[in-house]
């Protein structure tokens, strides 16, 4: 096996092999807590620009399936985890995870404590990191990533959006959703055509002008990559449809965005939010749900206090950071979790109800 290196930005380095392209990048190093759904992960574009670690002490032993990505091509930068397995146990697999890998040029190692290195992270925060088969050349990869830029403040969605406008679902269908694209899962989109949508996927930088010709019923605001506070073309956008009083439903980034357009403000988290048990209370109803989650920016709450219009909806029962709101004065709401739930359980599709109800 051909040896690899992952490289800290505070200069650790841990050993491992390489399972991927032989190829040096670099990316924020985050891991998900989740025990299922790698290829969704992978393809997730939320991911862009991000080395993954994966808590799951096996990754790859049931191959890659071309139903099970969220994008046409996996957005991760590089994939870390203890146990890899290339052989797959799924007869109807289309391709093992490595040369999944090697095809899309993704480096990926294995034999990492991965156990070590969430705590490792929990502890220290975020921070960028590097994973290369180019082990002979220390000093060169550690000065490449100490050149490289953080995290907060990259506007990223612009990078992952579709280049072009599309259509998805029945033209007859009852209702008509634009799409905001900042890096939406298939998923999700999914979840709007079993509910007898017909939807139009814009790129992240249309302007609101040309959505508002197409006559949509609603409008969505989509998860993405990368820190939202630069991303005024979004928050103008979005400040502009609530103008038009345009039903409004955004999720992670698009929450974030929907924050941002009446005056509070984000900012970064510690390690992020990144699983599919995360507990969250729903304060309209008393209930709470377990959540599928991949965030690592947050709306902060102290922003929200002197916003009239503004009611925090949901709360993350692990560290009561902001899940969700609604704006009183607008048919407009947001969550910061999945609803979609891909993967993750199911116990939050109903928002996307809830949205069809404010188009009724």
């Amino acid at each position: 096996m051909t040896p690899a290196i992952l490289l800290l930005e505070d200069g650790s380095i841990f050993k491992g092999n390489s399972v991927g392209a032989a190829v040096t990048k670099i990316g924020e190093l985050c891991f998900n807590t989740g025990m299922t759904g790698y290829q969704e992960l992978f393809t997730d574009p939320s991911y862009y620009g991000q080395m993954l670690v994966m808590t799951s002490n096996h990754i790859g032993n049931y191959g890659v399936h071309e139903l099970e990505q969220e994008s046409s091509s996996p957005k991760i930068f590089g994939m870390i985890c203890r146990e890899f397995s290339d052989k797959s146990s799924r007869p109807s697999a289309n391709e093992e995870l490595s040369s999944f890998f090697i095809r899309n040029n993704i480096p990926a190692i294995e034999g990492i404590d991965t156990r070590y290195l969430v705590q490792y992270i929990r502890k220290n925060g975020s921070m960028n990191a590097l994973i290369s088969s180019d082990v002979d050349n220390l000093d060169a990869l550690k000065k490449q990533l100490n050149e490289s830029p953080k995290m907060k403040g990259l506007e990223l969605a612009s990078k992952v959006s579709t280049s072009e406008s599309y259509d998805l679902g029945d033209p007859n269908a009852k209702y008509k959703i634009a799409v905001y694209d900042f890096g939406v899962k298939q998923n999700i989109l999914n979840c709007f055509v079993e509910r007898d949508c017909f939807l139009k996927v814009f790129n992240a930088k249309t302007p609101f002008e040309e959505i508002e010709k197409w006559n949509p019923d609603g409008l969505f605001l989509s998860n993405g990559p990368g820190d939202p506070e630069p991303m005024n073309y979004a928050i103008e956008n979005v400040k502009k449809a609530m103008a038009k009083d345009l039903p409004i439903f955004g999720i992670c980034l698009g929450h974030q965005l929907l924050a941002l357009s009446v005056g509070a403000k984000t900012y970064k988290l510690h390690n992020g939010h990144r699983g599919i048990n995360h507990p969250v209370k729903n304060l309209m109803n008393g209930k709470s749900e377990i959540t599928s989650q991949n965030h690592g920016f947050g709306v902060d709450d102290e922003s929200l206090k002197p916003l009239s219009n503004v009611e925090i909806t949901h709360l993350n029962l692990n560290d009561n950071t902001i899940e969700g709101i609604r704006i009183k004065n607008k048919r407009a709401f947001s969550v910061q979790y999945h609803p979609e739930s891909s993967p993750g359980p199911h116990d939050s599709r109903y928002l996307f109800d809830d949205f069809i109800k404010i188009l009724k």
